[in-house]
């Protein structure tokens, strides 16, 4: 049986079969083994791990501690309570802006392209060519976010760093939009997104690709890219204090158990802490050389886990609100056995947003597509209700192929 249990809970003899974060934060070199001494156990704390899954039937147990179902349940009620927050409504529909954010995603990919390679050679960024795409990014947000970041969701694993950066400027604009924040505190801020892993491009290759885990050498080089980012953007005098600020401290966490400073809580900037959020729920979800992508909707719960420690509570609720509970793009299991993908989040209830049905799990085929509104009841465009998100992989479908259905 699987147990959810506080790091202070355990002892040598016990089974981790999930340390309960992001691969590239902890110092091991798997996430599952048998704890063999006290000092593998000062490991997992030092590392800011403060919840671990056990295999009682691998090891010692922890009588009283949830079972994971248990400690999923108790987080799905929390989520409910966070789902019922208004949001702002979108200009135009998901369908209009496909297509603009389509040739935006290329455009941007190619920009990014250019800036690393730029850095490489030791030139300095090129702020005059990265600041009209930050604003054509956030013009896209302001149409309609889902389009734009749905689609960098689709990632492989040779293009991942160029289209993180872009996935974060995105996110970061979407996130400072939903938390009312100004105009040019939202271009800063998007700014900051596109610009902050300008430190990899100093990283080889070979180990921002390795498709196994890292040597404490390797790992200790992934770990200097933010005060190389920073180095780097002090070079371009227009750069401002806000992508600075994020591209230091966007791997910093609210414990203090982050990097490069271990700073701590309110040290750490507020458009910095919400870059944590963004960039953790990005690379949560993309396909990675050592890491497979997970749905939205996991990454969310999981961020919403570690905010009791990692992330800024109140930001990390707010960017649940922001993203939805079953982002745009996400596929989703019907009641009534049918998948479908998201389209749009519903204003005061991110349980029930709009999406395109396109296939039945019951008779395994592709049915007609619709649109549903399962805010709505029967007869009235609705008359469903989600019962969980699936893998596409599970049922070699491609829900993306469907988003374009938003105007049908």
């Amino acid at each position: 049986m699987f147990k959810k249990v506080d790091s202070s809970q355990l002892k040598v003899g016990m089974y981790v079969h999930d340390l309960s974060c992001d691969w590239m934060t902890h110092p091991f070199m798997r996430n599952r083994f048998l704890l063999r001494s006290d000092e593998e156990i000062r490991k997992i704390i030092a590392a800011g791990i403060h919840d671990v899954v056990i295999d009682n039937s691998k090891g010692l147990d922890v009588q009283d501690a949830p079972t994971v179902a248990q400690a999923a349940a108790a987080i799905e009620r929390e989520l409910v309570q966070i789902a019922s927050a208004p949001q702002l409504v979108t200009r135009v529909s998901l369908g209009m802006e496909l297509a603009r954010a389509t040739q935006l995603r290329k455009q941007a990919t190619g920009l990014v392209r250019t800036v690393m390679a730029d850095v490489r050679l030791g030139n300095a960024v090129d702020i005059d060519r990265v600041e009209p795409m930050v604003a054509d990014i956030t013009e896209s947000i302001l149409r309609n976010p889902g389009a734009l970041v749905g689609l960098l969701r689709i990632k492989t694993k040779d293009d991942y760093t160029f289209l993180h950066s872009i996935s974060v400027c995105a996110l970061m604009v979407a996130f400072c939009r939903s938390r009312g924040l100004d105009a040019a505190t939202t271009h800063q801020a998007g700014l900051g997104g596109l610009l902050h892993d300008t430190g990899k491009a100093l990283v080889p290759d070979a180990i921002l690709n390795k498709p196994g885990p890292l040597s404490p050498e390797e790992f200790a080089l992934v770990k200097r890219h933010p005060r190389d980012g920073h180095a780097i953007l002090l070079q371009t005098p227009e750069v401002g204090p806000i992508p600075l600020d994020i591209a230091l401290h966007h791997h910093e966490r609210r414990d203090g158990s982050g990097y490069p400073d271990g700073l701590a809580g309110d040290a750490i900037g507020e458009l910095a802490q919400m870059a944590a959020i963004v960039d953790v729920y990005d690379a949560l979800t993309s396909e990675r050389s050592y890491h497979k992508a997970i749905p939205a909707a996991d990454a969310l719960r999981k961020i919403y886990e570690w905010s009791k420690f990692h992330f800024n509570p109140v930001f990390a609720q707010d960017f649940m609100r922001c993203v939805g509970i079953y982002p745009v793009g996400t596929m989703v299991k019907l009641e009534s056995g049918r998948l479908a993908v998201v389209i749009e989040a519903h204003e005061s209830n991110l349980l029930a947003p709009k999406v395109n049905v396109f296939f039945s799990t019951r008779s395994n085929a592709y049915i007609k597509p619709e649109t549903v509104d399962l805010s709505r009841g029967l007869g009235f465009g609705g008359g469903d209700k989600i019962i969980g998100h699936e893998s596409a992989a599970k049922w070699q479908v491609d829900p993306m192929r469907f988003l374009s259905l938003a105007d049908a």
